[in-house]
């Protein structure tokens, strides 16, 4: 089942559809395998990064559904040209991970689509909605093997690039984080700069208080790559606030947004250390938050710590 055809199939259950979001997927699609092949050729990363960009900039743009774009790379918005405009908000880091590029770490594009009401010229309210009203989001891994992860809102699928067809080939239907994990992810070179609830899970993740064994620590500094881990294998991904970064360091839109939309399509959870992240609501673009991300019952863990920690204070 190639990832064309897996979006046609879903396309033909909405009857009322005019087969615009097919087009646009279909050209992220484009942009991640165009992507995928520079990598593989080992450009420096000053040049990938803004070549990704420019290279997503052009596929969303030409796909002629978009209206508005928002990329890590750049300070503004771009706002589509009222010629060649649809209905499409794409938010994306169009190289996230980059600076780990000449030391051969997977690296990846991430994406959330927003989709416009026809009724106004689109502004940039449009994108500062909640994550929860995301239409879909993914993203391309470029490692050992290229891999699309994709949520159109029902379930994640997994497809991995066969580069001797040149196609997508889905390769982990329907995918679900298992309900606890193994695992944690979390740089702890900032632990002195820690809150106390996160501060007390990686504690227990290392000292379980019930003589269990501990966590296993694999923290890869790749959101893409250790978040595409945490989906299969179960476990947690933390990001969180501490003195250094108070807003957390990852990106609302393009990052945590994505990310929260897949875990809790595949089963998982995702929180802020202060509510579900998909409820937040962003005011900038390019607003930062805390995140704990991963398996259901890690995560609520870690929202137990934090609503023992409001109670004390």
């Amino acid at each position: 089942m190639t990832i064309t055809r897996f979006v046609l199939n879903e396309q033909s259950k909405y009857p009322e559809s005019r087969g615009d979001f097919s087009i646009l997927l279909n050209h992220i699609v484009l942009g991640c395998k165009f992507v995928c092949s520079v990598v593989n050729k080992g450009e420096e990363q000053k040049k990938l990064d803004v070549l990704s960009n420019e290279v997503f900039i052009k596929a969303l743009v030409s796909s002629g559904r978009t209206c508005i774009l928002v990329s890590e790379e750049d300070e503004e918005a771009t706002f589509v040209e009222p010629s060649r405009r649809g209905r499409y908000c794409v938010v994306f880091d169009p190289l996230d991970g980059s600076s780990n590029i000449d030391c051969g770490v997977s690296i990846g594009t991430i994406f959330g689509i927003y989709m416009v009401k026809d009724d106004h010229e689109p502004t940039l309210d449009d994108v500062l909605q909640p994550g929860k009203n995301m239409l879909a989001a993914g993203y391309c891994m470029y490692g050992s093997s290229c891999t699309f992860v994709l949520s159109t809102g029902t379930g994640v699928n997994g497809f991995t690039l066969d580069p001797s067809l040149g196609e997508f080939i889905l390769t982990h239907p329907d995918i679900k984080i298992p309900k606890k994990g193994k695992i944690y992810s979390v740089n702890e070179g900032n632990v002195r700069n820690w809150d106390g609830p996160t501060a007390k899970y990686v504690e227990k993740c290392k000292f379980p208080p019930d003589g269990s064994s501990a966590k296993s620590l694999r923290y890869i500094g790749s959101m893409v790559a250790d978040v595409h881990r945490t989906l299969l294998y179960g476990g947690i991904f933390l990001y969180p606030a501490d003195k250094k970064s108070p807003n957390g360091k990852l990106r609302v839109l393009y990052e945590v947004f994505p990310m929260s939309f897949l875990m809790e399509q595949a089963g998982g959870q995702a929180f802020t250390g202060k509510q579900r992240a998909l409820d937040l609501v962003p005011t900038k673009i390019h607003e930062r938050s805390p995140i704990f991300l991963g398996s259901y019952d890690e995560v609520e863990e870690i929202k137990a710590l934090y609503a023992a920690e409001e109670k004390k204070a």
